[in-house]
């Protein structure tokens, strides 16, 4: 059962925020998205949006589909990058992180406790409410209605400029998903969308003896959207969960088996992660 979300600190909520680069750089080896998969892709920006519409309103109007392309498929598409280029990608629910960057301390600190800065209390997660909005210390509320996931940061930024001069700001929004069967600690987590599959596992505590890694599966609304060779082929090219279209509500599943043999065996599993902080991404876990 799901609990509530503990505060991120601020020196871990930076760390989180900095892992992207290394995971974008591991990604690129993935194989390029076909259209449909890429219309799904949590960060892309407007002007891929709006590039991607184009495609498959052209397709439409001449009525000629590319190989395994439906006519419904493409009006379904169409609806979808409308829908995220008008609303936008945030939804109730939802978990944003920031990390404030601190200014230079004084040279002689003041007597006594210190209160906690603007940028201190600012550095944390934060919820997305029930219209499309923030509420944020000082700054108040920041609507995210209409805004993408590649658009967030600027946006927040641009509110907190108000109150603070000349921010630094990262934002990240995370992705809820499901992690059942032979993990650690089986559970919904929160996860950046350039995580690697790996790394989500290592949320949990890392894989049990008996998961059977090599029949790992990745479900949406109980329908299986990645299995087998496909899903071990992304895992071992550094596949994200934005390459992967994975979204929010999506299920990860280990199953059991009698022995420890499968795709990653915990040393493996290890090897995989060496040198990636993936414990910051338990700081995001609902327990």
């Amino acid at each position: 059962m799901a609990r509530p979300l503990l505060p991120v600190p601020l020196a871990l909520a930076a760390a989180l925020l900095t892992l992207g680069p290394f995971c974008r750089g591991v990604a690129q080896t993935a194989a390029p998205a076909p259209p449909a998969a890429a219309a799904h892709r949590l960060t892309q920006s407007r002007a891929d949006l709006e590039r991607l519409l184009a495609h498959f309103v052209a397709m439409a109007q001449s009525g000629t589909y590319e190989p395994g392309v439906s006519a419904e498929e493409v009006r379904a598409e169409t609806t979808y990058i409308r829908q995220r280029l008008e609303q936008g990608d945030f939804h109730v629910g939802d978990r944003v992180l920031i990390a404030v960057d601190m200014p230079a301390p004084p040279l002689t600190p003041p007597p006594g406790p210190a209160a906690k800065s603007s940028e201190q209390q600012l550095s944390d997660t934060f919820t997305v409410g029930p219209s499309q909005e923030l509420t944020l210390p000082e700054v108040g509320v920041v609507s995210l209605r209409g805004v993408l996931r590649a658009e967030l940061e600027p946006r927040v930024t641009a509110e907190i400029a108000r109150y603070i001069r000349d921010p630094v700001v990262h934002a990240r929004a995370l992705v809820g998903l499901g992690i059942n069967g032979q993990v650690t600690h089986p559970g919904y987590y929160s996860v950046p969308a350039d995580a690697i599959i790996p790394a989500v596992l290592t949320a949990a505590g890392g894989t049990t003896q008996d998961a059977k890694l090599n029949k790992m599966k990745i479900q949406r609304n109980g329908k299986t959207i990645w299995e087998g060779d496909a899903l071990r082929r992304a895992m071992a090219t550094g596949s994200t969960v934005d390459d992967l279209a994975l979204r929010p509500g999506d299920v990860i599943v280990v199953p059991r088996s009698g022995s420890i043999t499968g795709l990653y065996g915990p040393a493996q599993l290890a090897a995989v992660l060496l040198g990636i902080p993936v414990t910051i991404y338990t700081l995001t876990k609902i327990f």
